[in-house]
Order: C-alpha cells, then sequence, then structure tokens
C-alpha cells in the first residue's frame, strides 16, 4: 500500500513515516498542496493523509482540484477541529476526520480500517454472524435477521471499521449526509434497535463514553 503524506511540518512527516514504515507501507511526503497535488497527477497512491493548513494550496483547496478520476481514500489530519471544518472535508469526499495532537498508533489503525474499506471482502463472518455486504442481508445461527436499511448501514460501517471508536458525527455526516439536522439521539436509538435484532452478539458493540461506539471481535475488550 502507497501511502501520500501531506503536512507543512517535517517532524508530523517524520513520526507518521516512521510508523507507516513498520508496516511495510511506501510513503511519499509532501509540504504543501501544490506539490500534492503534482504528485497525484504522475503516481498513483491508496491513501492521502492531508493536513488542511499549508502554505501554497490548502488541503481544502487540494480536495477541489483533485480530478475526479484521481482521488483516492482520504484521512484529514488537522489542528483545526471545528464542526465546520470536520463537515466541509467529509463534503468534499474524505473518509475521516483526525484532530492533532494525535495517535500515530490510532492513525495506523485507521489507514488500514479504510483500506479494509475501500478493498474490503463481500461477507464477514463472526462465529455464527453472517454479513453479506453485496446482498445486504445478516444472518444469525443461519437464520436471517431484518434490519432496516439504516440500521444495515450503521452495522456495516462499524464492521468496517471494528475495534475503532466511531464517533456519532462521524455516523451521522457518512449516513444521514452534510445536510442533516438530526442530533447524537437519532444514532442511539438506531442503535438501540440494532443491537436488539443482534440479540446475542448485542455486546459486540460497545458504548465509548464521550465518543459514540465501537464494534469489537472479543466481548472481553
Amino acid at each position: 500500500m502507497k501511502i501520500l503524506i501531506v503536512d507543512d511540518e517535517e517532524k508530523i512527516r517524520n513520526v507518521i513515516k516512521e510508523y507507516c514504515l513498520v508496516e511495510n507501507f511506501e510513503v511519499e511526503e509532501k509540504e504543501d498542496g501544490k506539490s500534492a497535488l503534482e504528485a497525484l497527477e504522475k503516481e498513483k497512491f491508496d491513501i492521502l493523509v492531508l493536513d488542511i493548513m499549508m502554505p501554497k494550496m490548502d488541503g481544502f483547496a487540494l480536495l477541489e482540484n483533485i480530478p475526479k478520476e484521481k482521488r483516492i481514500p482520504t484521512i484529514i489530519l488537522s489542528a483545526r477541529g471545528d464542526e465546520y471544518d470536520k463537515l466541509q472535508g467529509f463534503e468534499l469526499g474524505i473518509d475521516d476526520y483526525i484532530t492533532k495532537p494525535f495517535s500515530p498508533k490510532e492513525l495506523i489503525a485507521r489507514i488500514k480500517a479504510l483500506s479494509k474499506r475501500t478493498n474490503h471482502q463481500d461477507i464477514y463472518k463472526l462465529n455464527t454472524l453472517e454479513i453479506d455486504f453485496l446482498q445486504h442481508t445478516l444472518k444469525i445461527d443461519n437464520k436471517l435477521i431484518n434490519l432496516t436499511p439504516k440500521e444495515f448501514e450503521i452495522l456495516s460501517y462499524l464492521i468496517e471499521n471494528k475495534n475503532i471508536a466511531v464517533s456519532r458525527e462521524q455516523l451521522l455526516s457518512k449516513l444521514w449526509g452534510y445536510s442533516y439536522f438530526g442530533d447524537d439521539r437519532t444514532i442511539d436509538t438506531h442503535i438501540k434497535m440494532l443491537r436488539n435484532n443482534l440479540g446475542k452478539y448485542r455486546n459486540h458493540i460497545i458504548t465509548v463514553r464521550s465518543i459514540g461506539y465501537k464494534f469489537i471481535e472479543n466481548e472481553e475488550e
């Protein structure tokens, strides 16, 4: 997997690069949006890790200027944690948003999750639970479980990001859209219904206090 890191802080780039190399990822670094755009036009990358505040061309301007056929899965890594910035990022097609200061290990986990999400297998199995992403079906003990479309989307998203805390804001923006004017209780209500439908697997969706939810494969975690 080839990662393009775009950040004007050399120390940040070096830290990310070090952790990526441990995972045997190929890495290329750029310090501004303009040089990153040139690299994207010439080379093929799998994931873009992008800062917002940079000289010459900021992160948002870069996203707006990337040709449609050159767009790749993107994680924004920024000191700007305002809701407006996050929503603008998701509106421009990013997949994840991490606020600085950040945990390099968490970033690597999110890169792996994003890679799996964009190249995921058609079927996920956990003991007697089986979810078919193409058919949009869930089976438990070989019995078909009826989920609403939104419940299926939430479960799929949590599984694709398994073992990573997903915020309510992230679920709202990714699954409901940026123009949705509901609140966090919408997510909580759907999670409650989803847990009821999961039966003996309900405890695999855990609540992460002050953040949101996480799907775990081991209930003892």
